[in-house]
């Protein structure tokens, strides 16, 4: 299984909280406060992102290894 994480920088109000959260260092904010993705392949899909984003800017997706 292969993660992938949706971002919607438009709903992202910068609280870090994701960041924070994330056991393997994957999310960072950038310059304009608003999360991005540092390194996917790190992602182990454990959601505590995704569980606990306030806006629902973030969602995980497991998909099938291509």
């Amino acid at each position: 299984m292969q993660t992938k994480i949706e971002i919607r920088k438009e709903r992202c109000k910068g609280c870090n909280i994701c960041v924070a959260f994330c056991p393997k260092k994957v999310l960072a904010l950038d310059s304009m406060g608003k999360v991005y993705v540092v390194d996917e392949s790190a992602c182990i899909g454990c959601g505590l992102c995704e569980l606990r984003c306030p806006d629902f800017a973030i969602r995980i997706r497991k998909e099938a290894a291509k």
